[in-house]
């Protein structure tokens, strides 16, 4: 994973959005409607190649395919895997940070990634080959594209562990464990390739506010703990190097003030074996938490993707926030151990698109304009 060692290097979370053809050949799969499947494969054969290049021209350094295939970037399992089946009516998740404001009503629309999977078998590949049409669509894509690196992401055990309903396996733990065996293919594909693999990771910090709000902070750092085993255990015999850890709250324009604070959980973060950790800068709530890597050591070599774009507003944020955002990681982690990015993704469910799709790409443009006035600052 290469260093900010001259510039402040910039990236992204990963998932972005589809263009409108693609999308509604993807709405019309998760619903079982009639699609033709040839057509949709070259279609996301071609976005992928799009989508890299508006990358390229925002000024992002480190890009991804944009997830352009998936419907979102953690239910794209239940295409997948076996074991898994789609259950409608289930009951919803509660949002603690929600309950005293009844009269809230989030901003949200799409069905795709809000209709909840359930595990009702052991888990196995039913489409192994996937991932490996991920990997030949974005080496394509980036042939002679310059780019600083490129990276894939993948769901965490925790993550499908919180968004799949476990009705076969007889506790959390087990299935968590054997998410880990059936993931650790997908992850080990993505590395051979020579790609960057991207974890995320929300569960790790939404889950107090979203799956276990009754919960003292203690119980919740063990729950924690056993998911961030279950993830070294999937990333074994991976170079800690190649992987890059995204955690978040939530990408979801909400009250937050349930959410942990980075202060109570980071300790846990940092026992994954990855090269980098990746949070939240930007999202109001936790805009102040760069001041923990002040009492924190970062493991050797270890570094900071620091969200310094908020992925939940239109709000264009100014290049000089953006700049000052990056001062603020690199006074407490070292220049050479920031990388910029956005907190979450513009497209972790296909069909929801909070920010408007033009806006996200004057927003990455604005993060690389941040990227370079903070460069000139930190090197003169």
């Amino acid at each position: 994973m290469k260093r900010s060692t001259e510039r402040i290097l910039t990236t992204h979370a990963g998932s972005l959005a589809r263009p409108p053809d693609l999308l509604e050949m993807i709405l019309a799969k998760e619903t079982g409607q009639p699609y033709d499947p040839e057509a949709f494969a070259e279609r996301v054969h071609t976005a992928v190649s799009e989508v890299v290049g508006k990358q390229i021209d925002s000024g992002v350094d480190v890009v991804s395919d944009g997830e352009q295939g998936k419907p979102g970037f953690a239910n794209y399992v239940g295409d997948r895997l076996s074991g898994i089946v789609t259950r409608e009516g289930a009951r919803p998740r509660v949002w603690r940070d929600r309950e005293e404001f009844p009269e809230f009503q989030p901003p949200e629309a799409g069905t795709v990634n809000t209709r909840r999977l359930a595990c009702t078998g052991p888990l196995g590949w039913k489409d192994k080959a996937a991932v490996q049409v991920d990997i030949d669509n974005f080496r394509e894509a980036l042939r002679g594209v310059q780019h600083t690196e490129a990276f894939i992401p993948a769901v965490s055990p925790g993550t499908l562990a919180q968004n799949v309903i476990n009705d076969y396996y007889e506790d959390e733990r087990t299935f968590l464990f054997a998410v880990a065996d059936v993931m650790k293919e997908e992850y080990q594909a993505i590395v051979e390739a020579g790609f960057l693999l991207q974890i995320d990771s929300p569960d790790l910090a939404m889950g107090l506010n979203v799956q276990y709000p009754d919960k003292t902070l203690e119980e919740y750092r063990e729950i924690i703990g056993v998911r961030v085993e279950a993830l070294n255990h999937a990333l074994s015999g991976i170079p800690r190097e190649q992987v890059r850890h995204h955690i978040c709250w939530g990408n979801a324009e909400a009250p937050h003030h349930r959410d942990v604070e980075l202060k109570g959980i980071i300790d846990v973060l940092l026992r994954v074996n990855a090269g980098a950790i990746y949070v939240e800068g930007a999202n109001p709530r936790h805009g102040h938490e760069w001041k923990v890597f002040r009492d924190v050591e970062l493991p050797d070599n270890m570094l900071v993707i620091a969200g310094v774009i908020d992925t939940k507003t239109n709000i264009i944020e100014h290049p000089e926030l953006v700049a000052d955002r990056i001062e603020n990681y690199a006074s407490v982690v070292g220049r050479e151990n920031v990388i910029a990015g956005t907190d979450c993704g513009f497209g972790t469910s296909a069909d929801r698109t909070r920010v408007v799709p033009s806006i996200s790409w004057a927003k990455l443009k604005s993060m690389a304009e941040g990227a370079r006035l903070a460069t000139e600052r930190l090197w003169g």
